[in-house]
C-alpha cells in the first residue's frame, strides 16, 4: 500500500527544492507559499502551484494516487477552491489524468475541473 502525503512546499519537512532537486517536469516547481506537493512513498507525484490553477506531475506517477490527495486539500479546508486550468502545460480537461481527477471529486467548471471545500 503506497504512502501518500500532501505537504506545503515551504514546509521544512518537504525536502524538494531545498536539500533535493525537483525531478524533471513540464513546469517549474518551487518552494513557494501557497503551493503544495503530493508525495507518494516519499517521491513527488504532483505539484499544485500557488493559486490552485496549475498542476504539474512527475514521471509516471499514478493519478489514482495523487488526484484524491489534491482533492483533499479542498475537502479538508486547506484550500477554498481548486480550479485546474492546466495540468502539465495542457488544458486540464484534455489531460490523460482528467478521469482520475473527476473520480476524486472534481466537477466540470468554467475553466476546467473544479472542487470547492
Amino acid at each position: 500500500e503506497p504512502q501518500v502525503r500532501t505537504l506545503a512546499t515551504a514546509d521544512p519537512a518537504q525536502p524538494y527544492g531545498a536539500a533535493l532537486p525537483w525531478p524533471d517536469a513540464s513546469g517549474r516547481p518551487s518552494r513557494a507559499a501557497g503551493a503544495f506537493v503530493v508525495l507518494v512513498d516519499g517521491s513527488p507525484a504532483a505539484f499544485l502551484e500557488r493559486g490552485a490553477k496549475t498542476l504539474l506531475t512527475f514521471g509516471e506517477a499514478d493519478p489514482t494516487l495523487w488526484a484524491p490527495a489534491v482533492a483533499a486539500l479542498a475537502k479538508d479546508g486547506r484550500l477554498r477552491t481548486i480550479e485546474l486550468h492546466q495540468i502539465d502545460g495542457q488544458p486540464a480537461s484534455t489531460h490523460p489524468a482528467v478521469e482520475a481527477v473527476y473520480a476524486a471529486g472534481f466537477a466540470d467548471g468554467y475553466h476546467g475541473p473544479t472542487i470547492r471545500g
